[in-house]
């Protein structure tokens, strides 16, 4: 299981320029980000390397944001990887909220899928015991 922050952004121009800034300016590297908008606000998804440190700029930041618990999985990025991935997720019936993908590491042929699933602990427990191996926070750290 891995922290990703959900921080919500009013829907003009500058205010994801400013979230940028702030995460840029005390070195805290984004490694996926997912940005979904309504008319009058959008909500910025974010797995950083340090979530702690990032969440406690954020707030002493005045923006308005939360930790919440996700998975993911480190695919192969090629044809079909994602699609053996969600069927050991039906395998296992466990119910995606929502999800967002992020580049591999330098080097690799691989991609990231972060998953927002209902009965996280329980999702990941079911998962793991079809074999399956979720990224650490310590893994999104290195990445």
């Amino acid at each position: 299981m891995i922290n990703q922050i959900s921080v919500f952004l009013e829907n003009k121009p500058g205010t994801l320029n400013n979230l940028t800034e702030i995460l840029a300016n005390n070195k805290i590297g984004i490694r996926a980000l997912s940005l979904a908008e309504t008319k009058d606000f959008g909500i910025a998804r974010l797995i950083v390397d340090d979530a702690y440190e990032a969440i406690t700029v954020l707030k002493d930041n005045d923006f308005v944001a939360r930790l919440s618990p996700v998975i993911a999985f480190e695919i192969p990025d090629q044809i079909g990887g994602l699609n053996k991935l969600m069927t050991e997720f039906s395998a296992a019936k466990v119910n995606v909220e929502y999800m967002y993908a992020s580049l591999g590491s330098k080097g690799t042929n691989n991609a990231y899928m972060i998953f927002r699933v209902a009965h996280t602990e329980d999702s990941e427990a079911a998962l793991i015991g079809r074999g399956l191996k979720p990224l650490t926070q310590d893994d999104v750290a290195n990445i």
